[in-house]
């Protein structure tokens, strides 16, 4: 089975302020891009809501291979999850994790799928990291212009 390779990002303008995400999602031949905004919201929001709407757009249980700029979605999703579920929902300080509804839907929607997080470094010439950020200011100025 073929990997669909997926690119994410998320941006705000302020923080918080409003905010973009995108995400470009590349099967073969075939290439998707989506974006999206809120009116106020945090980059680290944006940024899960990326790979959320990603992850949602796909059909079938599928092998993927997530692109990412954000350490804080590669770490949470890889190192962090299973210790805030272990632990209601706290971190390692006793505080409530933060965007505990998005990394909740997140999870659910990986268990779905074969999912492979990779980290690449944001605006260092990575061509799906770039149209990524792209669509996430796109999905910023439709919601500035709203």
């Amino acid at each position: 089975m073929q990997a669909i390779e997926i690119w994410t990002d998320g941006a705000c303008r302020g923080n918080p302020g409003p905010g973009g995400w995108g995400a470009l999602l590349v099967a073969g031949e075939h290439r998707k891009e989506l974006w999206g905004g809120e009116g106020n919201t945090t980059n680290n929001r944006m940024e899960l809501l990326a790979a959320i709407r990603a992850l949602e757009a796909l059909k079938r249980k599928s092998v993927v291979v997530i692109h990412t700029d954000s350490s804080y979605v590669r770490n949470g999703i890889t190192s962090w999850l299973a210790g805030w579920k272990r632990n209601g929902w706290r971190t390692s300080s006793k505080q409530p994790v933060k965007n505990r509804d998005l990394w909740q839907h997140l999870d659910e929607l990986t268990q779905k799928h074969e999912v492979e997080w990779r980290w690449v470094k944001g605006h260092a010439g990575d061509p799906g990291n770039e149209r990524a950020d792209e669509l996430a200011n796109l999905g910023c100025d439709e919601v500035m212009a709203s």
